[in-house]
């Protein structure tokens, strides 16, 4: 597929200021498409000026989403709203240089030297692409836990070694009994008793006002707000990506700024110069408006890495809604997966060249190839320059074969570009959940698989009870009706429960299922 340079120019939109191109070459997309979608774009921008004036966007909850006024604190609905985003960001910064300066150290009496962050979801996503696109900054040394993997947890702990004595922790949690981030600073707190270091004179708090967090961390060197208005997956503009950022010593304010220069850009109602309105037709018109396709990203970028999982979240929580705003089953959803360039070349491209047609590919490219000097492996022919030539030939080999993408090109990876880059996408949200009537601030998914966890942990509970309490050693099938409980998931736990020395099996060892149980 190819085009004549008259034509291709008009497929193109570029700011020069952000040094910002999307190519839509390659996207299939009809020339009149500002035309063709005009009417939902338009009622998609009025429902962003209403969510930005501070609009309920979760009426279930009451609550309102304002990620927006985090990098415009002056179009906060409230004056006094953005006088406490403003509040909030300075007292980030004066922490952030407290600690730079070693005005603030660690009990040993020796500077800080890493930061343990500790969240879940958004609140260690965000963190974790802004540090691995921008870093190693000047200041502390991250690292991250995100799970409730005890494994996980030891491994860190290990690479951080006799440096934990001289670590920043940073725990991020609204509510501050989600059990990831609770459960991995219990780790962290007997790992610090086990070496005698005080926790709380090394810890800082991101929660909600009045959270369990909130109270815990009374005694801690600080506190910062989470706000009930800002969620977990929009969440990297507020003190739960700052933090972390300026404690690195990243340029946290260029991320913000270039976040709000993109806000500027997709308000426009000439929607064929507005970022926003050209990417979500593109997945509309690629999905069938359904999720009938997934979204491939392909960042030919090491620094964008997490680009990719920061996607996952942010367009899948977002856009995977069972019903519409009238209550009706309509199962949207948008999949999203991808890897980065060039590694793609090796593993799943072959796929999306000749195999099932299920996607549309989203490029991402940066023209500045690293820091250094270039340098050239071959006449005339940098390490850069391959990078950039298998992705020109990806794209122009799916375009052959009748398969859309479309290019964000970026003159530099830097603060500001990367803060454009992420606002883009979340506008782009916004817009499409708008064309499918579905609202995307709201995760009922999320909240019902926390439930059954739940459920699964009290059935644990009451399992180990059973056990205690038994005169012989029952199956499965007993334990299971005795607790009235399914059958597998009882199983499920005593196999666990097993691995980890809590009970024991009682028979052939090549059919577990058919074992009695015991405490051990």
């Amino acid at each position: 597929m190819s085009l004549d340079w008259q034509e291709y120019q008009r497929t193109l939109l570029h700011d020069a200021d952000l040094n910002f191109t999307l190519d839509a070459a390659h996207s299939f997309l009809p020339a009149d498409w500002p035309e063709r979608h005009a009417v939902r774009l338009k009622a998609a921008l009025q429902a962003m000026q209403a969510l930005e004036a501070g609009a309920i966007a979760n009426p279930s909850e009451k609550r309102r989403v304002g990620h927006y006024w985090l990098r415009a604190a002056a179009l906060a609905p409230e004056a006094a709203l953005g006088e406490a985003i403003n509040a909030c960001n300075a007292a980030v910064r004066a922490f952030a240089t407290e600690v730079h300066t070693g005005r603030l150290r660690a009990p040993c009496g020796e500077a800080f030297s890493d930061m343990l962050c500790i969240g879940i979801g958004g609140s260690a996503l965000g963190p974790m692409l802004v540090s691995d696109a921008l870093g190693p900054g000047p200041g502390l040394a991250p690292a991250f836990l995100d799970n409730t993997d005890p494994d996980g947890v030891e491994r860190v702990l290990q690479r951080l070694g006799s440096r934990l004595a001289t670590t920043l922790v940073v725990v991020t949690s609204k509510s501050g009994s989600t059990p990831e981030p609770l459960n991995c600073t219990l780790l962290v707190r007997a790992a610090f008793a086990k070496h005698g270091l005080d926790f709380a004179r090394q810890a800082v708090a991101v929660t909600g006002e009045g959270s369990r967090l909130d109270r815990e961390a009374a005694g801690w060197l600080a506190r910062f707000p989470m706000w009930d208005w800002v969620g977990g997956r929009t969440s990297l503009w507020s003190a739960v990506g700052l933090v972390p950022g300026m404690l690195e010593g990243l340029d946290m304010e260029g991320l913000l700024r270039g976040a709000c220069e993109m806000d500027v850009l997709t308000r426009r109602s000439d929607f064929a110069k507005n970022p926003a309105a050209l990417l979500s037709v593109y997945w509309w018109e690629q999905s069938g408006g359904r999720g009938a396709r997934s979204l491939v990203v392909l960042p030919y970028k090491d620094r964008l890495a997490f680009f990719a999982r920061y996607l996952q979240q942010l367009i899948m929580e977002s856009l995977g809604k069972r019903t519409d705003s009238a209550g009706r089953d309509v199962f949207q959803g948008l999949t999203v997966y991808g890897n980065k360039g060039s590694t793609d070349q090796h593993a799943y491209v072959q796929q999306l060249r000749d195999g099932v047609h299920d996607f549309f590919a989203l490029f991402v490219e940066v023209l500045r190839e690293g820091r250094g000097a270039r340098h050239e492996v071959e006449k005339d022919i940098s390490v850069g320059d391959f990078l950039g030539g298998f992705l020109s030939g990806t794209r122009a080999a799916l375009a052959d074969a009748g398969r859309a993408s479309l290019s964000i090109t970026l003159r530099n990876l830097d603060a500001r570009s990367l803060g454009a880059l992420l606002a883009l996408f979340e506008r782009s949200v916004g817009f499409y959940a708008s064309f499918a009537d579905i609202n995307a601030y709201d995760q009922p998914g999320v909240e019902a698989g926390k439930l059954a966890a739940a459920q699964v942990l009290d059935v644990q509970r009451k399992l180990l009870d059973t056990l205690r309490a038994a005169q012989s050693s029952p199956d499965v099938a007993e334990l299971a009706a005795s607790l009235s409980a399914d059958a597998e998931t009882v199983f499920s736990l005593l196999r666990r429960l097993e691995a980890n020395g809590v009970v024991s099996s009682v028979g052939p060892a090549e059919a577990p299922w058919q074992c009695r149980w015991r405490m051990r």
